[in-house]
C-alpha cells in the first residue's frame, strides 16, 4: 500500500496536469518515505523533500508550516496527504505560496471539509485544475482501516472529500 490513493500513477498524473518543465525546482511537502522525491529525480525534476518525521535519508525533517528555505526557492511544492494531518490547512498553503517563485504551481492532493477553490483562492493561488477522487479515496481509506494501517478516529466528524488540485501564484 502506498502512502496516498492511486501511488506512483496518481503522482505522475498530478506532473502531467500540472506541465512543469524539466529541471524544474520542486518540493516535496510531507516527504515522509522519500517515494514522491525519487520519482521526481528520475522524472528530470530539481526535488528536495521535508517531513516532521523522515523514513528515508534523502527527506530532510523539518516543518513544512515553516520550511528552511528562503522564499521564491521552488518552480513547484507537492504534497499528498499531508497539508490535512498538519492541522492548519490554511497555514500550509501560506508557507505553500511563500516558497513558490511568481508563477509557479501547487501540486496538491489532500482531504478537504471544505470546498478546495475557495480555500486555495484565499491563500493567493489560481486554481487551474480541480479533480474530485473521492471515491478513490474511500477505497483507500477502507483499505487501511481494513489492514489496521490507520486509526479511523483520526478524521474530525462531517463529510470530507479527497481532491487533486493544481493551482499557480499569481502574487
Amino acid at each position: 500500500m502506498n502512502g496516498h490513493p492511486g501511488g506512483e500513477a496518481h503522482t505522475l498524473h498530478m506532473l502531467e496536469q500540472a506541465e512543469l518543465p524539466r529541471g524544474a525546482r520542486v518540493l516535496d511537502m510531507g516527504a515522509g518515505t522519500g517515494e514522491t522525491l525519487r520519482l521526481l529525480r528520475k522524472s528530470g525534476f530539481d526535488a528536495d523533500g521535508i517531513d516532521l518525521s523522515p523514513r528515508s535519508p534523502e527527506v530532510l525533517r523539518a516543518d513544512f508550516l515553516a520550511a528552511p528555505f528562503p522564499d521564491g526557492s521552488f518552480d513547484a511544492v507537492l504534497s499528498q496527504c499531508a497539508f490535512f494531518v498538519s492541522a492548519d490547512v490554511p497555514g500550509a498553503l501560506r508557507e505553500a505560496n511563500r516558497l513558490l517563485k511568481r508563477g509557479g504551481k501547487l501540486l496538491l492532493s489532500d482531504v478537504f471539509f471544505d470546498a478546495p477553490v475557495p480555500l486555495l483562492t484565499a491563500a493567493g493561488f489560481t486554481v487551474l485544475h480541480s479533480e474530485d477522487l473521492t471515491p478513490q479515496w474511500r477505497e483507500y481509506y477502507l483499505e487501511a482501516l481494513w489492514r489496521e494501517e490507520t486509526d479511523c478516529c483520526a478524521l474530525p466528524k462531517g463529510k470530507c472529500g479527497y481532491y487533486i488540485v493544481i493551482a499557480r501564484k499569481d502574487r
